[in-house]
């Protein structure tokens, strides 16, 4: 017989502990009876597929259990993570109002222009770390024990979640995590834990039981769910998973697929890329069983198209494009296939083709004729297309005329279209400007044009830390530090922008502030080689020399090839007496960066410390060599004349 869980183990904190077992109500049980057991601890039992929840099934009902005692005793936190909260939870939008909303968001359907960028995602996730991690310290948990069953069935966004849930927090919440996985899961579904971190993997030997299914009620749940499904659009995010998994249960792919392209179309336009490509996926397979050439074809396909871009696959971008403008007919579909393979060559693929990406939008141009669009219509897209060439004559550094080309959108879109129409699209076309100003390096009139865009969209925070830049180029950091701190306050965790804060105080002189600010940035993505050098090189004016040596060290593991950084942690070896440890780092640096005077002289520092007074000798040579006209040539010819005399 299978003991419970708890007794079978001590469970660690801050540890994970993989559970192998076959899926089914079993399984569920034996870990609903072993948390029964455990005392002195929170403890909850997640349910992880996102077959029925969908791509926050776990955490949702983590929330969920979680979020009355925090409105009870912490609302502020509520408050201060809306953001987070709502995109996970969907039906709190009808009563948490959002307080930052940008026209990504909340822009008409059919002038939404602009997906987030694939980190939006993250930042989510780490906005919900940071909310759990302020309850459980306010409300004073002792531990906390979270098993998700069905983990291998979870979404990649919630596998990120409890990952990194882990890493920044386990040991400080006391934090033990179960995952119940099956025998045959997939490898990768553990392999995103840092090995580090898993405590123990256990295997059990409990039954199969498969779940009944009772068609007649879910027939009837199918009819009620699409009600609210398809005339309320919170209803839609709350319930579309559930829905397309009754209706494949009930035996109905016609309209399994009009959901899954739903699906596909929510989760891309809300920055969700992986569960977007996997209802697109989904439905372009149910599509060849139902219609081979159905006319949704061209509808997927762009999904596919927008999701492989934003995973940074542009092949296959260009394969599922290709096959798409072969496929169609219609000159609606061509010309938006035509800027679409234009932006793939200017900006996507690894052998960019400048002028095949100006032959599509010229081509373009003669399929937006044919369509079926509105005179209005035609002259907004025309601005779009002529937006692409602007990208084109900027890669070319033909600036000037990249600006006028911006500049003439903008004023066409103006003269026609109504002044509460298309915001979105009128401040994307200010921010371009203001790129293409920075580029050139006239930051002044960059800084006009970011600030007209952010009147138009005051709460999307890339333009602040955008801004935040061109006054930093500009030796101005206190402007700098307000729009950075604005960028922050209007986003979910930005380790981007926390890095920027970092540098900003370190201009200003407040080391400590730069140092809590670069921590804050490594907290929320650890693998930035910037940031840990720029956190030791001010560690060393806080004088921590073992901080700043141990900063030197990870930055030097992810890039060993930075001779500077290898000459930086030499000198910090050296101060502590690790003379060795400094001579190897010297002699790393100089096999990578041999023109570089310096790292002979300091060499020869070391060699001279460890009594190798003939190698001291030839690397100041070098060095004098290298430098003729060094200020300290005599001084160095000095300690040369120095050294013979002890041999």
């Amino acid at each position: 017989m299978n003991m419970p869980l708890t007794a079978m183990l001590q469970l660690e904190m801050g540890k994970v502990t993989v559970l192998e077992a076959e899926s089914g109500q079993a399984r569920q049980d034996y870990l609903q009876r072993s948390l029964a057991q455990v005392t002195n601890a929170e403890t909850w039992l997640l349910r992880c597929d996102r077959t029925e929840a969908g791509p926050w099934a776990g955490l949702a009902d983590l929330l969920t259990q979680i979020l009355p005692q925090v409105q009870h005793h912490a609302p502020e936190l509520i408050t201060q993570h809306d953001y987070e909260l709502t995109r996970v939870l969907p039906a709190l939008q009808r009563s948490l109002p959002v307080r930052y909303p940008s026209l990504t968001d909340i822009a008409p359907q059919q002038e939404q222009i602009r997906n987030y960028p694939a980190d939006r995602a993250f930042r989510i996730i780490h906005g919900i770390i940071d909310f759990l991690a302020a309850w459980f310290e306010q409300s004073q948990s002792n531990r906390l024990i979270i098993a998700c069953d069905r983990y291998d069935d979870s979404g990649g966004l919630v596998r990120i979640f409890f990952t990194e849930l882990l890493r920044r927090c386990g040991k400080q919440l006391n934090l033990s995590l179960i995952i119940a996985i099956a025998p045959e899961a997939d490898p990768d579904v553990v392999g995103k834990f840092d090995p580090s971190l898993i405590a123990q993997r256990i295997s059990l030997d409990l039954p199969h039981s498969a779940t009944s299914i009772d068609l007649q009620a879910i027939k009837a749940q199918v009819c009620e769910l699409q009600q609210r499904v398809d005339n309320d659009a919170i209803e839609q995010e709350i319930h579309l998973p559930r829905l397309i998994h009754y209706l494949k249960l009930c035996n109905q792919p016609e309209q399994v697929l009009t959901y899954q392209i739903k699906a596909a179309a929510l989760y891309t336009r809300r920055g969700f890329y992986e569960d977007g490509l996997d209802y697109a996926q989904a439905a372009l397979a149910q599509l060849k069983q139902c219609h081979p050439d159905g006319e949704k074809h061209w509808q997927i396909d762009s999904l596919l198209y927008t999701c492989y871009v934003a995973l940074d696959k542009p092949n296959a971008a260009f394969a599922v494009l290709e096959a798409a403008m072969q496929r169609t007919n219609t000159a609606d579909d061509r010309f938006r296939g035509c800027f679409m393979m234009a932006m793939l060559y200017i900006r996507e693929l690894e052998e960019r083709d400048i002028a095949k990406a100006e032959a599509y939008l010229e081509q373009g141009l003669i399929e937006l004729a044919r369509t079926t669009f509105s005179e209005e219509e035609k002259l907004f897209h025309t601005t779009f297309n002529r937006n692409g060439l602007a990208l084109i004559r900027y890669r070319q550094g033909r600036h000037q005329e990249a600006v006028e080309l911006c500049q003439w959108c903008y004023q066409q879109v103006n003269a026609v279209i109504q002044p509460d129409q298309h915001r979105l699209y009128r401040s994307v076309l200010l921010f371009n400007i203001a790129q293409v100003y920075d580029f050139i390096g006239n930051y002044a009139e960059a800084i006009q044009y970011f600030t007209a865009a952010m009147e138009l969209d005051p709460n999307y925070s890339e333009y602040y830390n955008s801004r935040g830049n061109l006054y930093f180029k500009l030796n101005q950091p206190d402007d700098a530090l307000d729009d950075y701190k604005r960028a922050v306050e209007l986003s979910a965790p930005y380790p981007e922008v926390w890095a920027n804060i970092g540098q900003s105080y370190r201009r200003l002189g407040n080391w400590t502030a730069a140092v809590d600010a670069y921590s804050r940035a490594l907290d929320l993505q650890p693998q930035q080689f910037s940031v840990l050098v720029a956190r030791a090189q001010v560690l060393e004016m806080l004088e921590q020399p073992e901080s700043a040596l141990a900063d030197y060290s990870a930055a030097i593991a992810i890039d060993p090839t930075q001779p500077l950084v290898l000459a930086n942690r030499a000198i910090l070896h050296y101060g502590i007496g690790q003379v060795s440890a400094a001579l190897n780092d010297l002699n790393q640096a100089i096999a990578l960066a041999p023109e570089i005077a310096d790292l002979y002289q300091n060499r020869a520092i070391a060699l001279t410390s460890l009594g190798r007074s003939e190698a001291a000798i030839q690397d100041l040579r070098t060095y004098l060599q290298l430098c003729p006209d060094a200020e300290d040539y005599t001084e160095v010819e000095s300690q040369m004349l120095a050294l013979r005399s002890l041999n």
